[in-house]
C-alpha cells in the first residue's frame, strides 16, 4: 500500500491510498490533483471516503464520478453531494482489501466521522480524521460543543500509538507555536517542533503524524494534565471554576487558540 498526501488549495491534503492498481481518495475537495495522480500512476479509482460536508473536502466529488469504479461513503447526518452511501459510528466498510472502522467524531461539524484501519499489510494502522485532529492541534468548533470535541479527541487518542494520523491540513507549524505557548516545558514538543520546521523548510509534509506522538505533544489531548490546566487558568482566571473539568480546560484552550497569532 502506498499512502500519498496530495496538496490542494493553500494547505489541504487529499489522501490517496493505492495498491499499485486501485486507489481510494479521502476528502477530495479538488478533483484535479486526484485525477493527475491517478493518471500518472495508471490507477483505477475504487472508492471515495468523506469525513464531513465542508466544500474543501467534497468539492471535487462530482468531477471524479465519471472515473469512479466503486462506492462513495460519507457521514449519515451531513449534507453531501449525492448519491453517497451513508455511515455512522460502529459501521465497518471494506476497500482495497482493508477493513475500516467508522468512528463518530463530532465537534468540528455535527456529523463528522473518521475512518480507522487497524490491519494494513506491511504497515502501521491508518486513521483518516478529516478536520477533527491535527498534528499539535484540533479543528475549530463550527457546529459541535466543547464536550463533543473533547470526547471525539479522546476516542482518537485511545487508538494504538503507532497509528498514522492522516489529517486534512498542513497546520502543524502554527499549531506547534500555540502548543509551545501553553506548554513551554515540554521537551518532546520542542524536539518535534524542530523536526517539523526542518521538514517544511525542505518542502516536505509533516504528515502523517502518529497517535503516540500526539498524546505527548498535543495540548488538546492532554486536558487532564496539571501543566495544561494551569496554563488555561492563567489565560482565563475568571472563566474557569476552582476545580475545572477536562472539558473546561479544553474549551478554554480552544477559545485561546481561536485568537492566537
Amino acid at each position: 500500500m502506498t499512502l500519498t498526501p496530495l496538496p490542494a488549495f493553500d494547505d489541504n491534503y487529499l489522501w490517496l491510498l493505492d495498491n499499485g492498481r486501485e486507489a481510494l481518495v479521502v476528502d477530495p475537495g479538488d478533483a484535479a490533483p486526484v485525477a493527475a495522480a491517478l493518471d500518472a500512476r495508471g490507477l483505477t479509482l475504487a472508492g471515495i471516503l468523506l469525513t464531513h460536508h465542508h466544500g474543501d473536502h467534497v468539492g471535487g466529488v462530482d468531477a471524479l464520478r465519471p472515473r469512479l469504479h466503486g462506492p462513495i461513503y460519507g457521514p449519515v447526518h451531513e449534507k453531501l453531494p449525492e448519491p453517497v452511501q451513508r455511515l455512522h459510528g460502529g459501521d465497518a466498510i471494506e476497500l482495497l482489501g482493508l477493513k475500516f472502522a467508522v468512528m463518530d467524531v463530532p465537534g468540528h461539524t455535527a456529523g463528522h466521522i473518521a475512518y480507522f484501519a487497524a490491519d494494513v499489510p506491511g504497515s502501521d494502522p491508518l486513521l483518516f480524521c478529516g478536520d477533527t485532529l491535527f498534528s499539535g492541534g484540533c479543528g475549530r468548533l463550527f457546529e459541535g460543543t466543547p464536550a463533543q470535541m473533547h470526547a471525539s479527541l479522546q476516542s482518537l487518542a485511545a487508538l494504538p500509538p503507532e497509528t498514522r494520523v492522516c489529517c486534512a491540513h498542513e497546520y502543524t507549524l502554527s499549531n506547534l507555536r500555540f502548543a509551545r505557548e501553553v506548554d513551554p516545558a515540554n521537551a518532546a514538543l520542542a524536539a518535534y517542533a524542530t523536526w517539523c520546521e526542518a521538514e517544511r523548510a525542505a518542502g516536505r509534509p509533516t504528515l502523517p503524524g502518529r497517535i503516540g506522538n500526539e498524546v505527548r505533544i498535543n495540548p488538546f489531548l492532554r486536558c487532564t494534565e496539571a501543566a495544561l490546566r494551569e496554563a488555561a487558568r492563567r489565560h482565563a482566571p475568571l472563566k474557569l471554576p476552582a476545580a475545572p473539568s477536562p472539558v473546561d480546560v479544553f474549551a478554554t484552550l480552544r477559545e485561546w487558540k481561536n485568537g492566537f497569532r
